[in-house]
């Protein structure tokens, strides 16, 4: 049975392969010429700086999600801005999504930064069962008004399964994250990351629904395929929680390959949604009454998207990965090994610059300013324009995951899945 099984799968695997040419070359073949770094403010050994762990512990470190915690006012004004950062130092003992699954053991780590002030602060989390694993993936924060308390959920990858932590975060206690409730439920296949619709509410991405959790040999081998052949399998659902702790689960978008990061849009009206294995951001219309999604158009990126974020003048901002064996290479702790970095902003094009030239709109070149134009690896998008706000060779920083614009200051801040601390460009 099994080797029928995977008779099928490989038969699949070549079949999306020789129709997905430009993935396989780009993102699994080709090692892309890429510069030690860009930084599309100014040069980078003037304007970046690495944010690091000030203890030798260096516990900021492998963080693959990052969030804003803002702080408004009574009248909704953006008054403090800071950083969440998930830091999961042993991510390379215990990755449910790319493996090993070797050491659940050790806790991740929590951080707060403030971006007026540059402070690094470690979060505590108050109340957690003292025996619950923390290894949290996707996370995030609803903004705090007028000193109120905010929402916090973290997709954590414990041992056992993964489930949704539900937490509470006090302006007036910046430095503790105090436990509600531990979310479970068979639908959280694979959980990846979250996108806030409300203090109870969210979108989830399922990124896989063959995983790293099932016995050997499936377990290292189907995920791989399902990851690897694009096979559209994964689905984005909402979550939204009652009072007393239930909560509903509702698949809202189905059929998707490696559903990554996920973002809501300033206004509420749009949803993008990474396709790691695409390629691609997704992007759908919603209901803001429902929560129902309408798929809208694709657009291609020059690399596998993992987080997404949106920033407030509605530009999207996406960070991902140039060349998964690298990546590979990197979680495998192999020698000299670099994991690439490459984020982009995809701005939306109005729809008169789009009509009036759209006969030859695709074959443009665009990004001309970096050094590796994304111009070079695909074409241009008639819906947004692509321009790269960063990238690596993985010699300065690598492995990118999550990449946040500051649109008050243009400031950036970047994190790497397999990454030290986390990286800070000013122009």
């Amino acid at each position: 049975m099994l080797s029928r099984i995977a008779a099928v799968l490989a038969v699949l695997l070549a079949t999306y392969i020789y129709r997905s040419g430009h993935i396989v070359k780009h993102h699994i073949i080709t090692l892309p010429d890429l510069p030690p770094a860009y930084f599309s403010g100014g040069n980078y050994t003037d304007h970046c700086t690495l944010i690091t762990d000030p203890n030798p512990t260096d516990t900021i470190s492998t963080c693959e999600d990052i969030a804003f915690w803002d702080h408004l006012d009574a009248e909704g004004t953006l008054a403090r801005r800071l950083v969440l950062l998930g830091c999961d130092p042993n991510r390379k003992a215990w990755n449910t999504v790319m493996g090993p699954l070797r050491d659940p053991a050790p806790r991740a780590y929590f951080w707060l930064f403030d971006t007026d002030t540059q402070a690094l602060q470690p979060v505590r989390l108050e109340g957690y069962p003292a025996q619950h694993d923390f290894h949290p993936l996707g996370l995030e924060a609803e903004p705090s008004r007028a000193g109120n308390p905010s929402a916090l959920f973290i997709v954590n990858h414990a041992r056992e399964q993964t489930t949704i932590e539900q937490l509470v975060l006090d302006p007036a206690r910046p430095g503790i994250a105090t436990y509600v409730r531990t979310l479970t439920s068979p639908a959280f296949v694979s959980p990846n990351a979250i996108a806030l619709t409300s203090s109870t509410s969210f979108y989830v991405s399922n990124d896989h629904l063959m995983t790293r959790r099932l016995p050997s040999p499936l377990g290292k081998v189907l995920p791989v395929i399902e990851s690897v052949g694009g096979l559209p399998l994964g689905w984005l659902a909402h979550v939204s929680v009652a009072p007393d702790g239930t909560f509903t689960h509702r698949v809202v978008a189905r059929g998707i390959p490696f559903p990554n990061g996920v973002a809501l849009s300033p206004g509420g009206n749009h949803v993008a949604l990474a396709s790691t294995t695409l390629g691609q951001v997704l992007f759908y219309d919603r209901d803001p009454a429902t929560d129902d999604l309408t798929f809208s158009h694709g657009v291609r990126v020059p690399f596998l998207p993992d987080n997404l974020y949106y920033a407030e003048d509605g530009a999207l901002v996406v960070t991902g990965h140039p060349h998964f064996p690298a990546l590979v290479q990197v979680a495998a702790n192999a020698t000299g090994a670099f994991a690439p970095s490459w984020a982009v902003v995809l701005r939306p094009i109005s729809d008169t610059m789009r009509v009036a030239s759209e006969g030859d709109f695709a074959k443009r070149a665009y990004d001309l300013r970096a050094p590796l134009s994304a111009s070079a690896i695909v074409p241009a998008s008639l819906t947004h324009e692509v321009e790269t706000l960063f990238q690596s060779d993985g010699s300065v920083f690598g492995s990118s995951s999550t990449t946040l614009v500051d649109s008050r200051t243009g400031i950036m801040y970047m994190s790497g899945l397999y990454e030290r601390g986390m990286l800070v460009c000013r122009p």
